[in-house]
């Protein structure tokens, strides 16, 4: 199902990268608030993008939607902040904020579709 669906794909190739990177920062850098934060936000752009495609309403979709979107922003927050305090580098940070901007376009581009039908 993943391979027919971009967003999926990109969602959860981005949360896998999430994970790994809360083990590196528990782990390696002994940080655990953060590391949860982004945790959270980071595999819930996918799960919730995941629940719209079998929402049961337009409305019901486009709130799921709209919530995998608002996730995508809190993510980049600490992203952002990871950078700034230098728990990850800049190289590695901009990687996966990029991969929030990919899918930050697609769930821009789907909600626009979806209410104007």
């Amino acid at each position: 199902m993943y391979k027919n669906n971009i967003l999926l794909e990109k969602s959860i190739n981005l949360a896998t990268r999430i994970i790994k990177l809360q083990k590196f920062l528990t782990k390696e850098k002994h940080e655990t608030i953060i590391s949860k934060q982004i945790f959270r936000s980071g595999t819930s752009i996918g799960a919730n993008a995941h629940e719209a495609v079998y929402g049961i309403s337009k409305a019901d979709f486009i709130s799921k939607m709209h919530i995998s979107l608002k996730e995508t922003a809190e993510t980049e927050y600490w992203i952002r902040l990871l950078i700034l305090s230098d728990y990850i580098s800049e190289s590695e940070g901009k990687s996966l904020l990029d991969d929030c901007l990919e899918i930050k376009k697609i769930l821009i581009s789907t909600l626009k579709t979806a209410k104007k039908s």
